[in-house]
């Protein structure tokens, strides 16, 4: 499909009003540069490997995310990233990321930093798994002297 500088600076603008999370419909986004709706989807398409409609939920999916990570709640999140239903939310969220907007949110919440704040300790990880050992772990058992004298015999 060739398109002329024209045509393709008008998809971009309505790219980027996509990405700006516009609330205007593809009737109004198509009448705002001039086109018909089905050949406004089908270069946006062609361009940008993408209907707006997939874009635009992937922008708000991707909102969803940073907001859950914050630690907003989920309704909150389900109606200021545009949604009005709560389930269709949670649906699309877990169709599209493989889990519930809700343990996306428990999981992500545990691994997020504080930004500037480190952890109390820095230690690698191999240490922190011997912290947990018993003490007796670490008492010597056998000396390699024994073990030089010919001793076949182990002793534990």
């Amino acid at each position: 499909m060739l398109i002329d500088p024209s045509t393709f600076r008008r998809i971009v603008r309505v790219r980027q009003r996509l990405l700006a999370n516009d609330d205007a419909t593809i009737a109004e986004l198509a009448r705002s540069v001039g086109m018909s709706p089905s050949r406004m989807i089908r270069v946006f398409a062609a361009l940008f490997g993408e209907t707006p409609h997939r874009l635009r939920t992937r922008v708000r999916l991707d909102r969803a995310r940073e907001l859950l990570a914050d630690g907003a709640q989920l309704t909150s999140v389900c109606m200021e990233v545009g949604f009005s239903s709560l389930g269709s939310f949670s649906s699309l969220f877990s169709r599209r990321l493989g889990e519930a907007p809700s343990a996306y949110q428990r999981r992500i919440r545990t691994s997020v930093q504080v930004p500037g704040g480190l952890p109390a300790v820095l230690a690698p990880g191999c240490l922190s798994l011997m912290s947990r050992l018993p003490a007796s772990a670490f008492t010597p058992r056998r000396s390699f002297r024994e073990a030089s004298k010919g001793s076949n015999v182990l002793r534990f």
